[in-house]
């Protein structure tokens, strides 16, 4: 016999053993502080939680009170309650009590709750014993809690709390434990849609031994006898049903999953997206995305992956958040910082808005106008796409390209040559996830401090709690300063790309935010970062659908400064000055003040501004006394510093600003100066290369030229490689014939000024 139970004590502890429950989980999904946010049906159709980690203590003593009392003390069998049962069955001729322990129970179930014949009830207790030798009384109760069933397609302690209640197991009141305490005993004939008064006198009785036993007091017995068994199964949370699609479709299927969101928060983002739902429905735009993020950390606050009303014809299930967009302007602040920090830029250098086109590429502003000249922190804030198209160029798409990977935007994954000129004004794609991760990481980097640098300050969002970061870049590739200019870029100035009410966001003070509309009005975009959060906007049809009136700034900013009204206000960037330097600025140009720049001011500027060339604007010219002529050195002239522009910036400049004064005329029979610059070439630029289309019929397209002049009224003559090609006035455009190779085109005007602009050619199919 010894030997015999020490063979049976070494299986128990050490042989082989299956995992007790083999069994599909439900996928759960739980806020930062182990709030439910969402659950799936297991594969088998069953509400079935991963195994809780703890059972509460008044649930326990409910189950405890009910099934077996001697739970902690015994070793897995009962002989009393055997024996107990034994002579029930037989003195009633039926089964009417069975006398297992909860342990019993356990090894029953993992069994597959097979028929309880006496062969079966040895197996069970043989089970048992090996349970308690195994594992701890809290591992096997725990195991009870988390795979009994609760009646319907209800298993475990959890998930039924959550079905019949609504509310968390901790969180039941004395009457609601006692229910669940009693359904195991005989889900299937009993539950609360079922034989309700069965179930309510199993459940008194449970409760009125806990009042006998000392648990509960009179008041809390009373209480619990009063409260009335739920009608019918509860619908579980959906407070982030997307990402509970998208992580289970990712290896999360089956788990606990705690995220970093806020179930707050989550679901007040969700209530103004539904409500801003109703307006974007009204203009038949069916989807929309939202996802707030805690920027010192990466961590996602609230993820709305498509609007909650959304239906499935309207694509409704789709995580808008991973699905790649067009980016529309939402990368031109990266363009702008790298610009700064190469010191290609000062941040308020004025820069040319005109008429511009490169190789067939003909980038327009939102409104169809041109500002002539704007400053660059100007054209930023506006989104104006001639100025961004011109730094692209200046910059190169390479350079840029390899800024936007580096600042974790992986999904532009094409060639430069693929973008072009194209890839800051909507010609790329990204995701919400994505761009907001980069938007939050720019605002990390303004302000990290040097112990930041030890850690990656460029990372992607994450919102798995265990999994804090993932996609980090160690050595940004941007600085603070670069980013401190363009946050204040974003975060002060007026915005009228056609973004009509943007004075109603003036209040949101230190909010750095940039709209997108990509082209045909399919995507609308906003984004905003405080040194505290970034809260990232997208709005849209998921099947590509553009309706008019869809852009950023009518409907996806406001979203945005409502959901930063609930968020805490946060104060501005401060400046990185260890990066800057006070510097002398011309306040007309934005460029480093020259010699002869007359109002200068001294601005904390990012030190790499020191690389850009004085004001090339301003130039000290002789006039007479009233400054309406220029004159020659003599007894009258009076020097005065002049800003003076190139003719193509002032002709469209001069229309907007009534306060810029074009360079005064030479005074009557004063022999003029000969390097003035009266006439420009919009279009070519002196060496652009041209390619020249084959039309249907075989022949080659003309080229139209277009250059501007000063004097509105002046007339210019056209030479082509010498010949004479004819004569404009006032609309100065002339279309020309090309032949491949190279030519130059030769613009005179009537008082002999000219310039020359060479250019190349290319035969669309003809031999290089």
């Amino acid at each position: 016999m010894a030997v015999a139970a020490l063979l049976l004590v070494l299986w128990a502890k050490w042989g082989p053993m299956r995992p007790l429950f083999d069994v599909p989980h439900s996928t759960v999904l739980m806020d930062r502080n182990g709030q439910l946010l969402g659950a799936t049906v297991a594969e088998d159709g069953q509400w079935r939680m991963p195994a809780i980690e703890h059972v509460p203590a008044r649930f326990e003593r409910c189950l405890l009170t009910f099934e077996d009392r001697h739970f902690r003390e015994h070793w897995g069998i009962h002989l009393p309650s055997l024996v107990r049962a034994a002579v029930q069955n037989q003195r009633y001729g039926r089964k009417v009590s069975g006398g297992s322990t909860l342990t019993m129970q356990v090894a029953r179930m993992a069994q597959g709750n097979k028929p309880r014949t006496y062969w079966n009830k040895l197996v069970e207790m043989l089970g048992a014993l090996r349970l308690e030798i195994r594992f701890s009384k809290d591992e096997i109760l725990r195991a009870y809690v988390s795979n009994a069933p609760f009646g319907g397609n209800v298993v475990g302690a959890e998930a039924a709390a959550w079905r019949w209640f609504g509310r968390p197991l901790e969180t039941l009141s004395w009457g609601e434990n006692a229910l669940l305490a009693v359904l195991p005993n005989s889900p299937s004939r009993m539950h609360p849609g079922k034989n309700r008064d069965a179930l309510q006198a199993k459940r008194d009785r449970l409760l009125q031994r806990l009042l006998n036993d000392g648990h509960i007091d009179s008041l809390q017995w009373s209480l619990a006898m009063d409260e009335p068994l739920p009608e019918a199964p509860m619908a579980m949370p959906r407070h982030a049903p997307h990402l509970l699609a998208t992580l289970q479709l990712n290896g999360y299927e089956g788990q606990r999953i705690r995220t970093t969101l806020d179930a707050e928060l989550q679901m007040r983002a969700s209530t103004i997206m539904d409500r801003h739902g109703n307006s974007l429905r009204a203009n038949e735009v069916h989807n929309a995305a939202l996802l707030i993020m805690d920027v010192p950390t990466g961590a996602v606050l609230a993820y709305v992956g498509n609007l909650p009303s959304a239906s499935a014809a309207e694509a409704g299930q789709v995580d808008i958040v991973r699905a790649p967009r067009s980016t529309g302007s939402l990368l031109k602040p990266i363009l702008y910082a790298a610009m700064l920090q190469n010191g290609e830029r000062t941040p308020r250098q004025i820069v040319a808005d005109v008429p511009t086109r490169y190789d067939g590429f003909v980038p327009e502003n939102y409104d169809r106008t041109y500002s002539g000249a704007v400053s660059a922190d100007v054209a930023l804030a506006r989104s104006l796409n001639i100025p961004a198209v011109r730094a692209l160029r200046e910059h190169g798409v390479e350079r840029t390209l390899a800024t936007l990977r580096s600042m974790g935007l992986a999904q532009i994954d094409r060639s430069a040559d693929n973008y072009g000129l194209s890839l800051v004004v909507g010609g790329a794609e990204s995701t919400l996830w994505e761009l907001t991760g980069a938007y939050a990481s720019m605002a990390r980097i303004v302000q990290a401090t040097p112990a930041d640098t030890l850690g990656p300050l460029v990372h992607a969002p994450y919102v798995i709690a265990d999994r804090p970061i993932t996609g980090a870049y160690r050595t940004p590739p941007l600085r603070p300063a670069a980013l401190y200019h363009t946050m204040e870029a974003l975060r002060t100035l007026n915005r009228p790309e056609s973004e009509i009410g943007w004075e109603s966001f003036n209040s949101a003070g230190a909010i750095a935010w940039k709209t997108g509309t990509s082209f045909g009005h399919r995507d609308a975009w906003a984004i905003g970062v405080t040194p505290r959060y970034a809260v990232g906007i997208w709005t849209g049809n998921a099947s590509g659908e553009g309706r008019p009136g869809l852009t950023g700034s009518l409907v996806a900013a406001p979203l945005l400064f409502e959901l930063f009204h609930v968020l805490p206000r946060s104060a501005a960037f401060d400046a990185p000055y260890d990066q800057m330097e006070r510097m002398a600025i011309c306040r007309s140009s934005g460029h480093r003040a020259a010699p002869d720049c007359d109002l200068i001011d001294t601005l904390w500027t990012i030190k790499e501004a020191e690389r850009t060339r004085p004001c090339p604007y301003h130039v000290t010219i002789l006039t007479d006394a009233t400054g309406h002529f220029r004159v020659l050195p003599g007894n009258d002239a009076v020097r005065r510093s002049w800003l003076v522009l190139p003719p193509a910036m002032e002709a469209f400049y001069t229309a907007r600003q009534t306060s810029y004064r074009p360079l005064p005329p030479w005074r009557e029979g004063t022999d003029e100066g000969t390097d003035d610059q009266v006439m420009e070439m919009l279009y070519p630029e002196p060496h652009t290369r041209i390619v020249v289309p084959r039309t249907f019929a075989g022949t080659y397209t003309q080229v139209v030229f277009h250059a501007t002049h000063r004097d509105p009224g002046a007339t210019v003559h056209w030479d082509l490689d010498g010949a004479h090609m004819g004569s404009t006035d006032r609309d100065h455009r002339m279309a020309l014939d090309l032949g491949t190779g190279t030519h130059v085109v030769t613009l005179t005007d009537s008082r002999g000024k000219r310039i020359a602009v060479p250019f190349s050619v290319q035969r669309s199919g003809a031999d290089r």
